[in-house]
């Protein structure tokens, strides 16, 4: 499908969508919405890495209240179940690993859109703030779902309920986020950290990934019983072959992707 919305490029294994409506601060409307779920399937299909950046000076800020269906008056319920649903779900559930490059403030929905990925590095000046209360709501696109997780209860009641914003240093110290960066080495960064996933073992992120959520909800055997079947998985692969032959003959590993 044509975009407008975003954009999308893929080199090397490594699709890149970058949210394109930077005179809104890529504010989230209905087409972007759309466009963002069908691009993440694409990636899906065909890169072994994917990256969610911003254009211009914002990562995202959220819902676009200025959008001519909020002026209207939005169906929240809807809305989220509609549209916010498939887009998270197809950026966390992604068979390859999902990187947030946040290049600039993240509020609202926006904040939650970079949860959702596998991995978040921001650009030290950039800001998260879960801003939903500000405007009389509550927070939503996951976020009572991964602030807990990532961050522990108090400081996530905190971030829920004042509205402030923190900066991509406490975020990375809270655990909300795997770094920040200078934002002079930000770019090149974000761009050689996606590079080393799209050149890995992919079968053995997409096994990470499945093992550490379901970690979430089992008990300690069932967790010892799915890492043992997952391995098992993985040590008939080429992948793990070649690592440890890669590692014998001290060599990088030449890794066979999807």
């Amino acid at each position: 499908m044509p975009y407008k919305a975003i954009r999308y490029e893929l080199s090397d294994g490594m699709a890149v969508i970058t949210l394109d409506r930077p005179d809104v601060m890529n504010a989230l409307n209905t087409q972007m919405r759309a466009e963002l779920l069908e691009a993440m399937r694409r990636a899906s299909g065909e890169a072994r890495v994917a990256v969610l950046t911003g254009a211009g000076r914002a990562f995202c800020s959220g819902q676009d209240l200025g959008d001519g269906a909020a002026a209207a008056g939005l169906d929240l319920e809807r809305v989220l179940r509609d549209e916010y649903e498939p887009m998270l779900e197809a950026i966390y559930d992604a068979p390859i690993p999902v990187i947030a490059a946040v290049n600039g403030p993240a509020a609202g929905a926006g904040a939650n859109l970079a949860l959702a990925a596998d991995v978040v590095i921001a650009a030290e000046s950039a800001v998260f703030m879960q801003a939903f209360s500000r405007i009389g709501l509550m927070p939503d696109a996951g976020g009572t779902y991964w602030l807990p997780r990532q961050v522990g209860f108090a400081r996530a009641m905190g971030l829920a309920l004042f509205a402030e914003k923190i900066d991509a240093r406490r975020a990375a110290e809270w655990g909300m986020i795997w770094e920040a960066v200078a934002d002079v080495d930000f770019d090149h960064h974000w761009r050689a950290r996606a590079m080393a996933l799209a050149k890995g073992p992919t079968q053995a992120y997409r096994a990470i990934k499945q093992a550490m959520r379901e970690g979430y909800s089992n008990d300690l055997g069932q967790q010892l019983e799915r890492e043992a079947q997952l391995q098992g998985q993985l040590g008939a692969t080429h992948d793990f072959r070649e690592g440890v032959l890669a590692f014998l003959e001290k060599r990088p590993a030449q890794y066979e992707g999807r």
